[in-house]
């Protein structure tokens, strides 16, 4: 599986998709071109990093209904979108959809690059979430079911004596637990805990 980050190009006007290889091989970036949404989709792995840039308008499967088939399939791959014919409607629904650009051809070749940069840092960032989330996941299955009842009053930001009165054991025990959760889940202190396991914003 290629691990090298790839634009993927999706337009049905050869044109286009030549002139937007042409840019982007020339800014070095890796570059795949397809007439068709069920082309990228007959050819693309799963898993793999990159971007799309992506048509609007296109015949079978438009630009949205790609987008909307990706995310059915919990792939997060970035997309710029382009289009000829630009409606507010359609707009709106790109970057409710997570898009990274909404743009009108012909497009700025400054800022098509300047978006693509973005798409492919946005796809990083979303690679080492997902791979942290799995870590937390499996130290999470370590703990036993009364350090998992333990830990989720510790997220609600209840002090241990709270907890010990709650579950009907002494506040020392609340600590020895505490502290086992701490070493199992690889963290220092609390702050750390709740900085790992609370939800943080990732809005783009």
């Amino acid at each position: 599986m290629a691990t090298e980050p790839t634009v993927h190009v999706v337009d049905d006007d050869v044109a286009v998709r030549n002139a937007l290889g042409m840019l982007l091989h020339a800014a070095q970036y890796p570059c795949r071109q397809y007439a068709s949404a069920s082309d990228f989709l007959d050819a693309y792995e799963p898993g793999t990093p990159g971007c799309l840039v992506l048509d609007l308008h296109m015949p079978g499967v438009d630009g949205l209904g790609l987008q909307e088939l990706l995310a059915s399939r919990e792939i997060e791959l970035p997309i710029i979108f382009l289009t000829g014919h630009a409606n507010v409607p359609d707009a709106v629904r790109a970057m409710q959809g997570g898009a990274v650009d909404f743009m009108e051809k012909p497009f700025n070749s400054d800022r098509l690059l300047e978006r693509v940069k973005q798409a492919l840092q946005r796809d990083a960032e979303n690679r080492a979430r997902s791979r942290q989330d799995a870590v937390v996941h499996a130290r999470r299955k370590r703990l036993t079911p009364r350090e998992a009842e333990i830990l989720d009053l510790i997220l609600q930001g209840k002090a241990s004596k709270v907890i010990a009165i709650e579950l009907g054991i002494s506040e020392r025990t609340v600590e020895l637990h505490r502290s086992r959760i701490l070493r199992k889940l690889g963290v220092r202190n609390a702050s750390e805990l709740m900085r790992l396991l609370l939800p943080q914003d990732r809005s783009p």
